[in-house]
C-alpha cells in the first residue's frame, strides 16, 4: 500500500529525491542499520602511529613538493550556531539563571564580541538585556548566525577575528601552493550572502599580509541528500500543514560537495576548530606532517600500481605494505588483482588525539562484509549497546583533522561516491514543534562516507584540536589571546 499521496510525491520530487529512495529510507527506519563489527580500538603502534621522530623529514617533504599539487582547504561550515547558545536561550525563556549564563555574564568583557555588543546595549542594561542583545535579532543575533561569522578571538593590535578569518590565516600557513590558497566552505543558503560580505572585507587584508592570492569557493549541502523524518512508529512525520518533513542527513551528505572539488590534496577541518595566533604553531606543523605522510604514502602506492600494470611487482613487498603501513588485514592470500583493488582507492591521513572524554567518534579496527579488517573512524551511534564501553576505553579521539588524496595513479579524480558504505548510517531521536521524531544520519563524512578509503591514523597533540562547541569555550585558554 502506497503511504504517499500525489502531493507527497510531488514534494519528494521537488526536493530532488525519488519515491524509491524515500521508500528505502522508510525501510531503513524500520529495519535499522547494522552496527560496526569492531575488532578493537586503535592504540599506539596497533592502528595508531606516532611520527614525531620523523617530523622534520615529513615537513621538509611537504614544503618541497606542495607547489606540484593543487591543494584545497575544505571547511564544513553549514548551519547556525544555535546549539552553541542553547543555555542562553533557556535563560531567556525561563528567566532562571543557569551556570553557563552566569559564567558568560561574569566574563562578558573577555569575549571577542564585547566591543560590538557594548556599542548597542541600552544604558543600564540588565543581565537579560545583555543576553538578548547577544543572541537574538534585536542585537548581534549570534544565536541564529553561523559559527563562521562569529567573532572568536580578539587581539591587542588587530581587529577581532571571526572563525572564517582564522581559517584564512591557517590556509596561508599550510595550504598554499604557488602562493595561492584555495579554500572551500560549505554554507547554508541563508548564510551565503553573509559569508560573501565578510570575505569581501577581509580577503584583501590577508592577501596583503601573507603575500598570497585567495581562491575562495562555497557550496550548499544538496537537498537530494536529505532524508525523510518519521514518527516514533516509523510512519512519515508531517508538519502542521501536512507536508512531509525532510532533514539534512548529517555531515555525511557533504561527500557530494567534496566530490565536486577540483584538487589533488584536500585538507578537511571543521569551521569551529580554530585557535588564536599564539597556539597556531602546532596546527601548522602537524598539518604539514600529515601532508608529507600523504605524499610519501601516495607515491609508494602509485609506484606499486605501475609495477602491477607492468608485471614487475613484488607481491610479497606490496602485501607487507598493505599489512604494515595501511594496516589492512586480509583473510586470504592476495593476488595481483586483489592488491590492485586495495591500493587503487582514495587515501586519507587522519590526525587523532588522546581521548579525554569528548563526545564523538574514534579510530577502530573494523571488519567489513568481506572479512577485511581496516582502520575506520566509528561514531557512537554505529556501536552496539553492549559494546559501547569500547568507545570510552579507546586511547584516541578523532577530531576531524584529515588530509585526503583524491586522484589515482593515472591522475584521474576518484568518484568518491563509489567508496561510501551505505550501511553505515544510524538513527536518532529529535523533535519538531514539540513532537518527537526519528531522524536518519546517513554515513558520516569521516566514517561511513569514507569507509572504503585507505586510512592511516597519526597521533597528534591535543593543541591541534580547539573547537568552540559552546560559548564558554571562547573564554578557555584554547581561545583567549592573553
Amino acid at each position: 500500500m502506497n503511504i504517499f499521496s500525489d502531493s507527497d510525491i510531488a514534494q519528494i520530487q521537488s526536493h530532488g529525491l525519488t519515491l524509491d529512495t524515500v521508500t528505502k529510507q522508510i525501510s531503513d527506519f524500520k529495519n535499522g542499520f547494522p552496527y560496526s563489527d569492531i575488532i578493537s580500538a586503535c592504540v599506539t603502534d596497533n592502528g595508531a602511529f606516532n611520527y614525531d621522530a620523523q617530523m622534520n623529514k615529513y615537513i621538509d617533504l611537504y614544503d618541497s613538493k606542495c607547489d606540484k599539487y593543487n591543494i584545497v582547504k575544505f571547511v564544513p561550515a553549514s548551519g547556525a550556531a544555535t546549539r552553541m547558545f542553547k543555555d542562553l536561550f533557556e535563560f531567556l525563556t525561563s528567566g532562571e539563571m543557569n551556570k553557563t549564563t552566569k559564567t558568560v555574564l561574569d566574563n562578558i568583557e573577555q569575549f571577542a564580541f564585547w566591543d560590538d555588543l557594548s556599542r548597542i546595549l541600552p544604558n543600564d542594561a540588565t543581565d537579560i538585556d545583555k543576553i538578548r542583545y547577544l543572541v537574538t535579532e534585536i542585537g548581534l543575533n549570534y544565536g541564529n548566525r553561523p559559527k563562521g561569522l562569529l567573532q572568536f578571538h580578539k587581539y591587542d593590535n588587530d581587529a577581532p577575528r571571526t572563525a572564517i578569518a582564522e581559517h584564512l590565516i591557517e590556509g596561508a600557513l599550510y595550504a598554499r601552493a604557488n602562493n595561492t590558497v584555495h579554500i572551500h566552505f560549505t554554507v547554508s543558503p541563508e548564510h551565503m550572502d553573509g559569508f560573501q560580505d565578510l570575505l569581501n572585507k577581509i580577503v584583501p587584508i590577508y592577501e596583503q599580509k601573507f603575500g598570497v592570492k585567495y581562491d575562495i569557493s562555497m557550496s550548499v549541502q544538496k537537498s537530494q541528500t536529505d532524508t525523510i523524518a518519521v514518527n516514533m512508529d516509523n510512519t512519515p512525520f508531517r508538519n502542521n500543514d501536512n507536508t512531509l518533513l525532510f532533514r539534512p542527513a548529517g555531515h555525511g551528505a557533504l561527500i557530494e560537495n567534496l566530490n565536486d572539488i577540483y584538487g589533488d590534496i584536500i585538507f578537511i577541518k571543521n569551521i569551529d576548530n580554530v585557535c588564536p595566533d599564539h597556539m597556531r604553531d602546532d596546527t601548522t606543523r602537524y598539518k604539514k606532517l600529515i601532508g608529507g605522510i600523504l605524499i610519501e604514502t601516495q607515491n609508494k602506492i602509485f609506484e606499486y600500481l605501475r609495477a602491477l600494470d607492468n608485471g614487475t611487482a613484488n607481491i610479497d613487498e606490496i602485501s607487507d605494505f598493505i599489512k604494515n603501513t595501511l594496516y589492512i588485514k586480509l583473510p586470504y592470500a592476495p593476488t595481483a588483482d586483489t592488491l590492485r583493488a586495495i591500493l587503487n582507492r582514495p587515501i586519507r591521513i587522519c590526525g587523532i588525539i588522546k581521548n579525554t572524554g569528548a563526545p564523538g567518534g574514534g579510530p577502530f579496527l573494523v571488519r567489513d562484509a568481506d572479512n577485511i579488517i581496516s582502520p575506520q573512524i566509528v561514531e557512537p551511534g554505529q556501536i552496539a549497546p553492549d559494546k559501547i564501553s569500547i568507545l570510552h576505553d579507546g586511547e584516541f579521539f578523532s577530531p576531524t583533522d584529515i588530509v585526503c588524496g583524491v586522484r589515482d595513479y593515472m591522475g584521474n579524480k576518484f568518484n568518491l561516491l563509489n567508496y561510501v558504505d551505505p550501511t553505515a548510517g544510524f538513527i536518532s531521536t529529535k523533535s519538531k514543534n514539540g513532537r518527537e521524531l526519528r531522524a536518519m544520519e546517513r554515513p558520516g563524512l569521516w566514517n561511513g562516507a569514507m569507509a572504503k578509503w585507505n586510512t592511516i591514523f597519526v597521533i597528534t597533540p591535543g593543541t591541534t584540536f580547539t573547537p568552540a562547541k559552546t560559548i564558554i569555550d571562547l573564554i578557555t585558554p584554547d581561545h583567549l589571546t592573553k
